[in-house]
């Protein structure tokens, strides 16, 4: 399980970008399962969350992304690395 704390704060986000405050979503949650999360809503979503969590992704973490749990991870792992 993604850690509470990036995973709570990435829901919240996800909801606000795709304007749907009951948005559930797991950690194999793809944008194939979210109404709405086309390539420009990919794109609002990565710039929300590079400035919440202060991070910048690279093409290739963005590439690898297979579910909403690996995104929850890159980010956990940025943040926590990008701390130190």
């Amino acid at each position: 399980m993604p850690d509470p704390v990036v995973w709570d704060r990435l829901v919240r986000i996800m909801r606000d970008v795709f304007d749907d405050d009951e948005l559930t979503v797991q950690p194999g949650t793809t944008a194939a399962d979210v109404e709405g999360w086309d390539s420009i809503s990919h794109i609002e979503l990565m710039v929300a969350l590079e400035a919440a969590f202060g991070i910048r992704f690279n093409t290739g973490e963005i590439a690898g992304l297979r579910n909403v749990g690996d995104l929850a991870d890159v980010i956990a792992t940025r943040a926590d690395h990008d701390r130190s």
